[in-house]
C-alpha cells in the first residue's frame, strides 16, 4: 500500500499548538476551488497547505506504473495553498502530492479533493467528467419534490442483490441494482422493480464514497463492511463497479444506478460520513496539514465522540469548507437529491447551515438529515448539531429515537421491551411522538423528524422482539412488527424503513452486522414471499399516506388543530386525526372501542388497507381492535 510517511507525535504536538489557534485558523482560510481542476487545454493542481515548506506533484506511468515525474509546485495566497499547471489534456493523468515540512519531516498523500483514484484509493487521478456520462445521463429531476410526501427506504448497496434469491446478474453492484424484470423462485418482484411496486419516494444508500476496509482486488470471498470508514469523499466505491482497476468505471455506473432509479421515480439519499475518517494518521488530511483537520481535547489528545479514535473539526473553515464543496459536488456532478449525516452531533451547528444553504441555491427539495445524537466532543452546547439544536437548523431533519424506544425499547439492551411487544408506561411518549412532539425537544415543522423503528444499526425490529421474548410466537411476532411499522407510517414527520423490514428482516439475532458476511447481511428475498401478507399491506399504508394529506401535515399549527389524544394507557393510544379515529392495540387481547356517535368507513383493519374496494361501513357505536393491530376509520357523517 502507498501510504504516507507520518509525522513522529513530538513534531505533531508542536504542529498542533499552531494549527489549533485562533490566529491561525482565521488567518489561514481559503475560498478558491482546491484539487485537480482540469480543462482541455490544461489542468491547474491546488492544494491547501499552509504550514508546508515546499510540495511537489508527483506523477505516475499510467494508473499502476512507477514515479515518472516530480514536479514543484508554487506557493500562492500567501503561502497557504500550492498550485502547478500542467499544459495539455490530462485526463487519465495519475498523481500524488509529496509534502515537505521546515522540520525535515516529509509527507506523501493522496489529493483529498480527487474525483477519481485507481484501485483502493491509493492514487488520485485526473478525470474528465464529461467522459463519464452515461449515454441516458439527465441528471438533476426536474420537479422539486414536496418534503411531507418523503417516505425514505434505507439500503446497502451489496445486500440489495447480493444474495442466490435475488434475481440479478450483476449481484452487489452499481448496475445489479437497477436491473429490471428480475424474480425470485417463487416469480415474485425483486430489486427495483419491487421498489416502484411497494412505492418509497426515495433510498437512502449506506456510503457509497471510497471506503478503506474492502480490499477492491478481490472479488472472490469479498470481506463487507457498511462503509462507514472513509477514504476518498469524493471518489465512488470500487468494489461496487464492474471493474475497479478502471477509475473511471466506478464513476459511469454510479451515474448509471443513479439514473436507473430517477427513470423509476425514485430519488437517491447519500449516506455521508465526515464526523471521522478511517485511520486519521493514514490519511490525506493529516499528512497535509498535520493536526488541523481534527477536534482535539484540552490535553491535546484527539477527541473521540464518534467512538471510531478521532473526530473531524468542522467548527474549523476549512474543514467546513471541504464538507461544503463535497455535498455541491455530489449533488451537481451525480444528481444526488438528499444526504444523510452519520454521527451529525458531531458537527457544529453553522457547518450544517452552510451546507443546507448550499444545497438550497442548487436545488431546495434535497433533503438533510442526520443523527443528532448528544454526542462527548469538545464542542459547547450550543455549537452541536443536535436535537437541542434543531431549531437553529431550519430544513435539517433529525432521526427520531423517541419513537423508536417507545415502539420496541432501548436498542443497547437486547431484553429491553416497548409499546408493541409488552412494556407498559410507554403509552404517553408514543402518543407524543407519533405526532411529531418528540417529547424532550422542539422543532420547527414537523418534517424535522424522521420516524422510524428499525435501521442498519443495532437489531432489526424482527431480531429484537425475539431477542426481548425468546419464547414469543411466530405468529404474535408477526403482528408486533406489523404493528411498529403501522405506527411509523401513520406517524406525523417524514417515515424511514429499513430494507426489508416490510417483510420482517433478520440477520440471525446479529446487533451491529457492519463488518459480517453477505449471509447476515443479504435481503433473503424468499423473505418477501413467505411475509408477503405483510409487504402488501405495508406497502397500502405507504399508498394510504400518500392519498391523505392529513397523514403528513406541514406545520405544528395543523397538528394541534387536527390531532386529539383521546386515550394513552393500558397499552393503548387512540387519537383523533381530523374525520379520522385512529387506534393502536397492543394489548394480548382484543378490545373493544367506544365511538362517538356517527356513521364510519373502515380503512385500516386486521392487518388490511381498504383503499381501492369498497370499505365497510361501520353504524355502530362500538368497534373491535384486534391484539396487537391498528385501526383507522373515518366518519362519514
Amino acid at each position: 500500500m502507498e501510504q504516507g510517511k507520518h509525522t513522529s507525535y513530538a513534531v505533531e504536538e508542536r504542529v498542533q499548538e499552531k494549527v489549533n489557534t485562533k490566529q491561525f485558523i482565521e488567518e489561514n482560510q481559503y475560498h478558491g476551488e482546491l484539487g485537480a481542476l482540469y480543462s482541455q487545454e490544461y489542468t491547474e493542481f491546488k492544494v491547501w497547505a499552509p504550514t508546508a515548506v515546499r510540495v511537489e506533484l508527483l506523477i505516475y506511468d499510467g494508473y499502476y506504473g512507477m514515479l515518472k515525474n516530480s514536479l514543484l509546485m508554487a506557493p500562492a495566497h500567501n503561502g497557504q495553498v500550492f498550485v502547478r499547471r500542467l499544459e495539455g489534456d490530462c485526463h487519465g493523468l495519475t498523481y500524488r502530492y509529496r509534502v515537505h515540512f521546515a522540520d525535515g519531516q516529509v509527507n506523501h498523500a493522496v489529493d483529498p479533493y480527487a474525483k477519481a483514484t485507481t484501485i483502493n484509493g491509493q492514487r488520485s487521478v485526473v478525470v474528465d467528467l464529461s467522459r463519464t456520462q452515461p449515454d441516458n445521463w439527465t441528471g438533476r429531476l426536474t420537479s422539486t419534490f414536496p418534503l411531507e410526501d418523503t417516505v425514505i427506504y434505507e439500503l446497502h448497496i451489496r445486500d440489495f442483490t447480493v444474495a442466490p434469491t435475488s434475481g440479478v446478474r450483476r449481484k452487489g453492484k452499481y448496475l445489479g441494482a437497477i436491473e429490471t424484470g428480475t424474480r425470485n423462485a417463487a416469480g415474485d418482484t425483486t430489486g427495483i422493480d419491487y421498489l416502484k411496486e411497494l412505492g418509497i419516494t426515495h433510498v437512502e444508500l449506506l456510503p457509497f464514497f471510497d471506503f478503506a476496509t474492502v480490499d477492491e482486488t478481490t472479488e472472490e470471498h469479498q470481506a463487507y463492511n457498511w462503509g462507514y470508514d472513509p477514504l476518498n469523499y469524493n471518489v465512488p466505491e470500487g468494489s461496487y463497479a464492474t471493474n475497479p482497476y478502471d477509475p473511471f468505471c466506478r464513476i459511469k455506473e454510479l451515474k448509471q444506478m443513479i439514473q436507473g432509479f430517477h427513470d423509476a421515480g425514485i430519488r437517491v439519499i447519500m449516506d455521508v460520513v465526515y464526523n471521522h475518517v478511517y485511520q486519521y494518521e493514514y490519511h490525506p488530511f493529516h499528512h497535509i496539514v498535520p493536526g488541523y483537520f481534527f477536534r482535539q481535547n484540552a490535553d491535546g489528545s484527539l477527541s473521540n465522540g464518534t467512538g471510531v479514535g478521532n473526530d473531524t473539526a468542522s467548527e474549523r473553515p476549512m474543514m467546513r469548507k471541504f464538507i461544503v464543496d463535497s455535498v455541491k459536488y455530489w449533488a451537481n456532478e451525480y444528481a444526488i437529491d438528499g444526504f444523510r449525516f452519520d454521527l451529525m452531533g458531531i458537527h457544529d451547528v453553522d457547518t450544517m447551515n452552510a451546507v443546507r444553504k448550499a444545497l438550497d441555491e442548487i436545488d431546495p427539495s434535497i433533503i438533510v438529515f442526520g443523527e443528532g445524537w448528544d454526542l462527548h466532543t469538545p464542542l459547547s452546547f450550543e455549537q452541536k448539531a443536535n436535537h437541542h439544536n434543531a431549531p437553529r437548523m431550519i430544513g435539517v431533519g433529525q432521526f427520531n429515537d423517541g419513537l423508536r424506544e417507545a415502539l420496541k425499547g432501548n436498542d443497547f439492551e437486547a431484553s429491553a421491551r416497548g409499546f408493541v411487544n409488552g412494556a407498559w408506561y410507554e403509552e404517553h411518549k408514543l402518543a407524543v411522538n407519533v405526532a411529531a412532539c418528540e417529547a424532550y425537544h422542539h422543532y420547527v415543522v414537523p418534517q424535522q423528524l424522521i420516524q422510524y423503528v428499525e435501521s442498519h444499526d443495532n437489531f432489526t425490529l424482527y431480531d429484537k422482539l425475539k431477542a426481548a421474548n425468546p419464547y414469543l410466537d411466530e405468529y404474535t411476532i408477526v403482528k408486533q412488527h406489523e404493528l411498529a411499522t403501522t405506527i411509523v407510517l401513520l406517524s406525523q414527520g417524514i417515515p424511514f424503513i429499513h430494507a426489508g423490514q416490510e417483510f420482517l428482516r433478520t440477520k440471525q439475532g446479529v446487533r451491529d452486522s457492519y463488518n459480517r458476511p453477505d449471509s447476515i447481511n443479504q435481503l433473503d428475498w424468499e423473505r418477501r414471499t413467505q411475509y408477503r401478507s405483510t409487504y402488501q399491506y405495508v406497502r397500502d399504508l405507504i399508498k394510504l399516506r400518500q392519498a391523505e394529506p392529513l397523514f403528513r401535515l406541514t406545520n405544528y399549527e395543523a397538528i394541534r388543530s387536527f390531532i386529539h389524544v383521546w386515550r394513552a394507557d393500558y397499552q393503548i393510544v387512540a387519537y383523533g386525526l381530523g374525520d379520522y379515529i385512529i387506534a393502536f392495540n397492543a394489548q394480548h387481547d382484543t378490545i373493544n372501542f367506544e365511538l362517538p356517535q356517527g356513521d364510519y368507513k373502515v380503512i385500516v383493519k386486521d392487518s388490511a388497507v381498504y383503499l381501492d374496494h369498497e370499505p365497510e361501513i361501520y353504524i355502530h357505536q362500538t368497534i373491535d381492535v384486534r391484539a396487537y393491530s391498528a385501526l383507522v376509520i373515518k366518519k362519514i357523517k
